[in-house]
């Protein structure tokens, strides 16, 4: 009796044994293969960050980052936003315009391109990453990596942003971090085709025998009349147009006076539609200025889409570029209609036709009237 007493207990311990060492085992696995989905990704700072993949909670701060995030497929991952993207006008930025429910989402910090990054809203939104651009110190990042316990990976737009490697870049990082590859590979060739395509279109036309050109009332920390123009404005690049402000040598924005504009005469003069009030207001003090100029007397005065707003909607910049193009060399683009070319590029961004949209709001490819 005594001996099958002690063969039961014996049965029972074996048994535990048995059990602890599966729940064991099961844990160990579990550990592997959360290990093996961690990978070393090097970001825009050359900064090596282990992250687990794919992330599936994230948040992106400083300008254009969110926007990154979208254009990757990844606004119904994001879990958190900046209070400046719930404060400002979606207006003009395309990506709240094409997910207006993001603003529906918790505050994460204040954004705007000074602002400092708040670790607490951060941590408490729980994201697997936290998307930063504009962020040019390694330092600190590590600070917000170390104070938030969350994976930073710094992002950037480079120097030219609408057709920069470092956009590149950043899009195929966040694709490989929230299991978006193939969408951030065919958004790297979308813009690479645009770009070669615009290219093509007018690489070959003889430089005398292209307009100048002039881009007028461009903002600039703050809205500015058409004085504030840019060399090397990435529309005109795009289309190899004789922009009269690279004869200043300068690069970025710049703001001329208004004798040098008398100077240059250009042929065709393109407003930014977000500061054309400014334009109107200085075109009816100062009409006999205007009215000097060969392309306000020939009306050869056109709007074109704000495409800054928090940095560069890479979108509406391309959109603009075709549209400018038309305006320029109207042969080379007789086959493009501007509107359908807007709404073909927003819809391959951001999976919404948004031109009629952004006309509404700022006016459209359109050629201006200034007494009207």
């Amino acid at each position: 009796m005594k001996s099958k007493k002690s063969l039961v207990k014996l049965i029972l311990i074996l048994c535990l044994i048995a059990i602890l060492t599966a729940g064991c085992s099961k844990t160990a696995n579990t550990q592997n293969t959360a290990n093996s989905n961690s990978v070393v990704i090097t970001d825009m700072l050359g900064r090596d960050v282990e992250i687990s993949l794919p992330a599936k909670r994230i948040v992106a701060i400083g300008p254009g980052a969110l926007r990154l995030v979208c254009y990757v497929n990844g606004a119904s991952k994001v879990v958190g936003v900046e209070n400046a993207e719930k404060q400002w006008p979606s207006s003009g930025r395309t990506y709240i315009m094409a997910y207006p429910e993001l603003k529906e989402l918790p505050v994460i910090g204040p954004g705007g391109a000074d602002s400092a990054p708040d670790a607490e809203k951060l941590a408490g939104v729980k994201p697997d990453v936290i998307f930063v651009t504009y962020l040019v110190d390694k330092t600190k990042a590590d600070e917000l990596q170390a104070k938030t316990g969350i994976p930073v990976v710094v992002l950037s737009y480079g120097k030219f942003a609408t057709f920069d490697e470092d956009v590149f870049k950043s899009l195929n990082i966040i694709g490989k971090i929230i299991g978006e590859e193939k969408r951030a590979n065919e958004v790297v060739e979308y813009i690479k085709k645009c770009q070669q395509d615009l290219d093509n279109r007018t690489k070959d036309i003889p430089d005398e025998k292209k307009p100048k050109v002039y881009v007028g009332a461009l903002g600039m920390k703050g809205g500015h009349g058409i004085e504030s123009t840019q060399a090397n404005f990435p529309p005109f690049k795009a289309v190899n147009a004789k922009n009269v402000a690279d004869e200043t040598g300068q690069k970025g924005s710049i703001m001329i006076e208004k004798e040098k504009l008398i100077a240059w005469d250009p042929d065709i003069i393109f407003i930014d539609e977000n500061n054309l009030n400014l334009v109107k207001q200085d075109y009816d003090k100062n009409t006999k200025f205007y009215n000097s100029l060969k392309a306000f007397k020939e009306k050869s005065v056109y709007g074109f889409l704000p495409y800054n707003y928090y940095t560069t909607n890479i979108d509406t910049a391309i959109a603009d570029a075709y549209w400018i193009g038309k305006v320029i060399y109207p042969e080379r683009f007789n086959d493009i209609d501007p509107a359908k070319k807007a709404d073909e590029i927003y819809k391959f961004f951001l999976n919404k036709p948004l031109y009629n949209q952004m006309a509404e709001i700022y006016g459209g490819f359109k050629k201006l009237d200034m007494d009207n």
